[in-house]
This record gives C-alpha cells, sequence and structure tokens, in this order.
C-alpha cells in the first residue's frame, strides 16, 4: 500500500486536549495527487510512481515536461501540477496513470509519519546561531570574543583547515526531515492533516509525508 503523499504546509495552529494541555499543530494539505507516471521493473530496472501535487499555469511548462504531462489528462481535466516527485515501491505497483490520490485513503488519525521539506533559509550567520557555539568568555577583557568560533587550526600536522570544519556560512535552506509526528486528525473531504509538532519549511513549500512503522519508513508495496 502506498505509505507517501505529496502536500504543503498551509499553517502553523494549536488545538487542546480534554485535559487542558495546549498541542502545537501543523495543518498540512495533503493532495490531492495524480500518478503521473507508472515505472516497473522490467521497463525501467525499478517499480515507482511518479506523483504531481498542486496547480501550474500550463504556458510555464516547457514543452517536453508538457508531451509527459498530457499522457495523465483526462476528459474534462487537464493535470498541471507544480510538483513532481517520485515515489519508489516495493513491488509493482497497482496505480494507472492518472489515477488520483487522496489522504484519506492512505492515512488516518493517531499514524506516525516523517515529514520531509526544505528549511526557511536565514542567509550568511555565525557559528553560534549555525552550530549552537556556546562563544568565548567575557572575561580579562575579553568583551569582542562573546560569539567568535575560536580556533580553528590543527597545529603544524596537518597544518590546513580540515574540510567540513563547522564555520560561520550560509544557514537554513536545506532538505530536512522531521520523524515521528502523529496525526491528530484527518479531513476527507478537503484532504487536509492536522500533524502535531512543527515541520520544515515555510507556508505554501512542498512537504513529503511519509507513514513510519517502529520509527522507520514502511516500504511502499502493493
Amino acid at each position: 500500500m502506498l505509505n507517501t503523499i505529496l502536500g504543503t504546509k498551509i499553517r502553523q495552529t494549536q488545538t487542546f486536549t480534554s485535559e487542558g494541555e495546549r498541542l502545537p499543530v501543523t495543518e498540512v494539505q495533503a493532495g490531492p495527487c495524480f500518478v503521473v507516471q507508472v515505472k516497473t521493473e522490467d521497463k525501467d530496472g525499478y517499480n515507482a510512481i511518479q506523483l504531481g501535487f498542486g496547480i501550474k499555469k500550463e504556458k510555464k511548462f516547457t514543452k517536453p515536461v508538457l508531451g509527459h504531462l498530457k499522457k495523465a489528462d483526462k476528459p474534462g481535466l487537464k493535470i498541471r501540477p507544480r510538483f513532481l516527485r517520485e515515489i519508489k515501491m516495493l513491488g509493482e505497483a497497482s496505480f494507472k496513470v492518472g489515477d488520483e490520490i487522496k489522504a484519506g485513503e492512505f492515512f488516518k488519525p493517531g499514524d506516525i509519519v516523517g515529514v520531509t521539506g526544505v528549511s526557511k533559509g536565514k542567509g550568511f550567520t555565525g557559528v553560534v546561531k549555525r552550530w549552537g557555539f556556546a562563544g568565548g568568555p567575557r572575561t580579562h577583557g575579553q568583551s569582542d570574543r562573546e560569539r567568535a568560533p575560536g580556533s580553528i587550526g590543527a597545529t603544524t600536522t596537518p597544518g590546513r583547515v580540515l574540510k567540513g570544519k563547522k564555520m560561520a556560512g550560509r544557514h537554513g535552506g536545506a532538505r530536512v526531515t522531521v520523524k515521528n509526528l502523529k496525526i491528530m486528525e484527518v479531513d476527507s473531504e478537503k484532504n487536509i492533516l492536522k500533524v502535531m509538532g512543527l515541520v520544515p519549511g515555510a507556508k505554501g513549500g512542498l512537504l513529503i509525508i511519509k507513514k513510519l512503522k517502529n520509527g522507520k519508513g514502511e516500504k511502499n508495496a502493493n
């Protein structure tokens, strides 16, 4: 069974338990998605489906991509998704090109999911904000060392700064996965998932929601 769907972040809000405990909640527009392509092991070397989500103006597509999308069109319905992502399957997919996939068909309250998105870009930041460095002491007149990185060298050997050294630089704008989030509510009519906790990215950003089992991702199987 398919355990992954595409969505976008709507907003961050809150909900309350019967005991009055406040819980942070993120509303996610999860679907409907459309199957744009089906790959099989015999033809492509592996099993997967390509999902399309969202709406994009037709004039913004290149001709090759537009020709690829037209294969999934239905009578009276043109599929012009804003996002296209490939989802690998364990076995041969039972879906067909043009099939519609909704969140309510695969997710229910209580499911544990992992949400993948691109984190907000924070620009060029120092080591305290980027890596959580403690900074230097302010004693003995070192008032200018509070947010400094400190020594970055390794003496004579190897005599250079090693690659991957934690230093100041561009922060955010990276692919991030937050696991073990619980689905609190599923609105099947509007395809909205309410996930407990916060998910990466800005409003309207692409999210990949994947059902987890025992803290690990389940494989998509039919």
